[in-house]
């Protein structure tokens, strides 16, 4: 188990410098340590993740920030930017982002209480996506909030907002298929980690105002395309 230390601190797990077999090695150790069943998370500041990329400069760029869920608006924003060191491998995406990911949440000064990535969690291969493999460094809840399907069967959720369908995969349900807006295309929602599915469920929808993707993700996002435009 790992702790979240205070403002800006984080456990150690392992070092990022690691080969192709040994990443795959420390998934299948890491999701031995993940928390699929818990309580319901006290949750009024949600911190959301997004990753981009600028391959020019070989760089990773990942934006966090912090939003107030009862007041609607994003209160904190951090950029951090990464040198690229691990190659593009699907399945195995944290090892080339969460360091960039990580560097940006320890700039945030304010505190939260579960964290949303863009990116899957549970809803991976080896059941340790981005938002799974963050977690267990800051040791907060996290979920994946993801904008197409990595792995899994589903049926196509009503046209409906608040519908949803469950996301198998080999006799398991991995995440589900929500439908955050009527008449748009669902998002795919999985426990990264320390929160129930239903939970991650409704803090989607607490999360989700005038647009498909839910805030955190998508200020995230926005503020990614401010900063490419700086550093290219």
């Amino acid at each position: 188990m790992c702790f979240y230390l205070g403002k800006g601190e984080q456990v150690t797990l392992h070092t990022w410098n690691v080969t192709y077999k040994e990443a795959r090695e420390l998934q299948q150790k890491l999701r031995a340590m993940l928390i699929l069943t818990a309580d319901e998370v006290y949750c009024d500041t949600i911190a959301g993740a997004d990753v981009a990329y600028n391959n020019k400069q070989n760089k990773c760029i990942a934006a966090c920030v912090l939003y107030s869920i009862k007041e609607q608006k994003i209160i904190e924003t951090a950029v951090a930017v990464e040198r690229i060191t691990f190659p593009y491998i699907p399945g195995l995406l944290s090892f080339r982002e969460a360091p960039a990911v990580l560097q940006a949440f320890k700039k945030l000064k304010g505190t939260f209480q579960a964290a949303m990535l863009d990116g899957h969690g549970f809803a991976h291969p080896r059941r340790l996506g981005l938002a799974s493999h963050v977690a267990l460094w800051i040791g907060k809840p996290t979920i994946g909030c993801a904008k197409s399907k990595l792995i899994g069967k589903f049926e196509t959720p009503p046209d409906k907002a608040g519908s949803w369908t469950e996301l198998h995969d080999k006799g398991e349900i991995i995440g589900v298929v929500l439908r955050t807006k009527k008449n748009t295309k669902p998002v795919f929602i999985s426990i990264g980690n320390a929160v129930s599915l239903a939970q991650a469920i409704v803090l989607t929808l607490q999360c989700t105002t005038r647009y498909r993707i839910p805030e955190p993700i998508r200020a995230s996002h926005n503020l990614l395309n401010q900063h490419k435009r700086i550093i290219s």
